[in-house]
């Protein structure tokens, strides 16, 4: 999510600044129109890899959904937070504020934190 946000911004201070420079431009030499053009192209650019980030970013969500149902009914290690290993069997998926969660016993194990799979 903070990389949609960098990229709002960035598409954000593109607009102002391209609108800033037309705005104080001197009428009577206006901006040459192949750097009107080139600037125009560069905003298309960003625009793109906004929107091929974005599809990556949902095509690594969508991965990590199909891994973590692959694992249900194996039993899994995994490291939390704590450090201390644990084991357990996998009996759920479910996608929680865009984090792929193992149900595990009773507890919701990110997908990150699993070490190792046993069937």
């Amino acid at each position: 999510m903070e990389t949609a946000a960098l990229t709002g911004a960035s598409q954000d201070q593109f607009l102002q600044l391209l609108v800033a420079q037309l705005q104080n431009q001197d009428p009577l030499a206006p901006t040459d129109s192949t750097t009107f053009v080139s600037q125009l192209a560069t905003f298309s650019q960003l625009q793109e890899t906004q929107k091929l980030t974005a599809s990556f970013d949902q095509m690594l969500k969508l991965q990590q959904l199909t891994q973590g149902t692959s694992l249900i009914g194996k039993t899994v290690e995994y490291t939390p937070a704590n450090g201390a290993a644990a084991t357990g069997l996998v009996s759920a998926v479910a996608v929680q504020n865009g984090q792929v969660l193992l149900a595990v016993g009773n507890s919701n194990v990110p997908l990150n934190q699993v070490t190792q799979v046993t069937a």
